[in-house]
């Protein structure tokens, strides 16, 4: 087929946000797609496949600072830095055609062009938000979307915002979304629709705040400055920029648009299902064809989290088992559109199990036997036998059954199709018994038939497992005696296409079995080792070395006192004013130097210590009655204060002893 006739294919992952620690959850949908890229290039498509990284927002400027670098220079070292994504991408063999990071320049200028041709339609308009707002999903919610007063997302806190914004009018295309939802197969899996419908749809969609003023790291609208776009217009939109929409980087638009498939998280469904398409009819432009949501790999009942310390490093895994293990691990053991929960007893499992025994067995047992009986070079000669019509069937069945499982990205039951045939084979290696055709020179006819028949079911099932696992399968294809010829798609329909005369290379093994107690005994050291690394950076104050009698301690009055009033002291940077019920009837005054550490309005109501018989003392020109107990520390260079707060039970004026 000449290139220009080529059938298309336009598959996209989500754009990472540029996590400090990447772990085996983000490889999960980049992995897939990269299967199902593989895939469609083996079936004869003109692939493109996009991946990237989305680096503006609220939480990349509030990590920067904390990190004492520019936001740019924090994106820079997580996207093109040791171990950034980049890497991890090039660890995992994953064949992109095409990386785009929402900071690059053409990017940016689209977005612009986007943002303002919307507005100009009339279907962006200057507003004013006022909301929950959850800084870590850069997502707005309304009070009755909330889950417990958390973001319904990943369950985090979120903090009122008010500011001047501009509005998406989200709410002019909730019909056409929901019919698109509803009676097309736009949106996969099913329930996946369901969610989307009961709980954004029918409950009544929003307007939707496109635009924010609170922070600058991300695309400044060109004609208002101090506003910059809503990420998700930003990070969205990447699917067409990155083929030349609104830009002169790239002119693939017309060739590869609407995208075939968005694979994305089912965390990210709702912007992809129901803002990406509305944006998309506001633009009047062509829907992409599917967006199919799945699951987390979890841990432990909850989604990975380097805060929780349940990441799993893929360069460890990688370094341990492989790459290719490690990729048909994610895809052979998890239903894609389902959550998975990840272990490591199941990754091991999995590699000695398949792999290994099954596998790696039937290739290693084949070559050998090729070698000691026929030298490595079959004969010609064969006679066919029992058995030999019923694994025949079946694997020359096998690439449309295969076929059906992947067009409905179900990488399992593809791949479960493909070891049924492979455990056939193993199956009949026991059946017909080599070893004893072997012992009479009258049988080596039947026995290269044998040999023959299983050489064609490895080479017809590691033809499909090329998505899957390309350097191993090509370490297989060397070990069998296959060319490329023989390796492509058509043929994978056809029996009988390795040389009658083929010549075996027996070489090492492909899959070692895995010493699962040796194994799981070193990751569970790497694992404490990682949780070691979580625990803060701790300097303590040196304990004091002069001893106080127990009657000197005894004269300090601790009581419990309640917060009634704070506020700052004017013209000093660190004093609070607090007000305080001390159980006297009269209120307590004390000044305390701990602004830097706190806001008022987070301390009023509270219950705490104070020493109440210091003398007082003057500051800022007001008295001080008392001292407020706190712990403090250094963590990581930083000084650290915690004021000592009670249970709000505690009467104020209770004593502590």
């Amino acid at each position: 087929m000449c290139d220009t006739c080529k059938k298309t294919f336009y598959i996209t992952t989500p754009i990472y946000y540029p996590s400090a620690k990447l772990h085996i959850g983000h490889t999960y949908c980049t992995v897939a797609s990269d299967a199902m890229a593989r895939y469609k290039r083996l079936q004869g498509y003109d692939v493109m496949f996009l991946t990237g990284t989305d680096e503006h927002g609220q939480k990349i400027e509030e990590k920067a600072k904390a990190a004492g670098v520019t936001p740019q220079q924090f994106v820079d070292n997580i996207v093109t830095g040791e171990k950034g994504v980049l890497d991890l991408w090039k660890l995992m063999n994953i064949s992109n055609d095409r990386f785009i990071r929402t900071t690059d320049d053409y990017h940016v200028a689209a977005i612009q062009r986007i943002f303002r041709r919307m507005y100009e339609n009339g279907d962006i308009y200057k507003g004013s938000y006022k909301g929950k707002y959850c800084t870590p999903c850069e997502s707005f919610w309304t009070e009755s979307q909330l889950k417990d007063g958390k973001c319904p997302d990943c369950g985090g806190e979120v903090h009122d915002a008010e500011e001047e914004a501009y509005f998406f009018r989200l709410s002019k295309y909730a019909s056409r979304v929901r019919k698109l939802l509803t009676e097309t197969d736009f949106l996969e899996p099913k329930s996946r629709v369901n969610e989307m419908v009961n709980n954004f749809i029918d409950p009544g969609l929003e307007d939707l705040c496109v635009s924010r003023t609170s922070f600058t790291w991300g695309v400044p609208v060109d004609f208002d400055p101090g506003h910059v776009v809503y990420v998700w217009i930003d990070a969205l939109f990447n699917y067409m920029t990155a083929l030349g929409f609104e830009n002169d980087r790239y002119h693939d638009l017309e060739k590869y648009w609407p995208a075939d498939v968005h694979f994305v998280g089912k965390e990210i469904v709702r912007f992809h299902s129901i803002i990406w398409p509305a944006m998309l009819m506001s633009l009047d432009l062509p829907l992409p064809k599917k967006v199919y949501g799945h699951g987390w790999l979890v841990m432990d009942g909850g989604k990975m989290s380097k805060s929780k310390g349940n990441v799993v490093d893929p360069y460890v895994l990688a370094e341990m088992f492989g790459v290719d293990a490690l990729r048909f691990f994610l895809l052979r053991t998890f239903p894609f559109g389902s959550d998975g929960s990840f272990s490591n007893e199941l990754l091991i499992n999995t590699i000695n199990i398949d792999l290994a025994n099954d596998l790696g067995n039937l290739v290693s047992r084949t070559t050998a036997m090729v070698e000691k009986y026929f030298g490595g070079t079959l004969p010609e000669t064969r006679a066919a036998g029992e058995f030999d019509e019923s694994l025949i069937a079946l694997v020359s069945g096998l690439r449309d059954r295969y076929e059906a499982q992947m067009e409905k990205f179900q990488f399992q039951n593809a791949l479960d199709e493909v070891f049924k045939c492979i455990q056939r084979a193993n199956k009949y290696i026991d059946e017909t018994m080599p070893w004893a055709l072997a012992k009479d020179e009258a049988n080596k006819p039947r026995l290269a038939a044998v040999m023959y028949n299983l050489l064609e079911t490895i080479r017809i099932c590691t033809t499909l497992l090329l998505p899957f696992m390309p350097d191993s399968c090509e370490k297989i294809f060397a070990q069998i005696g296959a060319n490329a010829d023989v390796e492509t798609w058509d043929a994978a329909a056809v029996w009988g296409r390795l040389p009658a005369a083929v010549t075996v290379h027996k070489g090492e093994a492909v899959f070692p079995r895995v010493d699962a107690e040796k194994a799981l005994s070193k990751l569970e050291e790497l694992h404490q080792q990682q949780l070691r690394s979580l625990l803060p950076a701790l300097e303590i104050e040196p304990y004091a070395t002069e001893k106080v009698d127990f009657d000197t301690f005894c004269k300090s009055d601790l009581r419990a006192v309640k917060v009634k009033a704070c506020e700052p002291v004017k013209k000093s940077d660190k004093l609070l004013r607090f007000t305080l019920d001390d159980g006297t009837g009269a209120d307590r005054q004390i000044l305390s130097g701990i602004h830097k550490f706190y806001e008022p309005e987070q301390l009023v109501g509270k219950t705490l210590v104070a020493i109440v018989n210091l003398p007082p003392r003057k500051m800022m020109g007001l008295a001080s009655c008392g001292m407020l107990l706190s712990a403090v520390h250094t963590e990581k260079g930083e000084e650290k204060l915690h004021l000592i707060m009670i249970d709000d039970s505690i009467p104020a004026g209770a004593k502590l002893c």
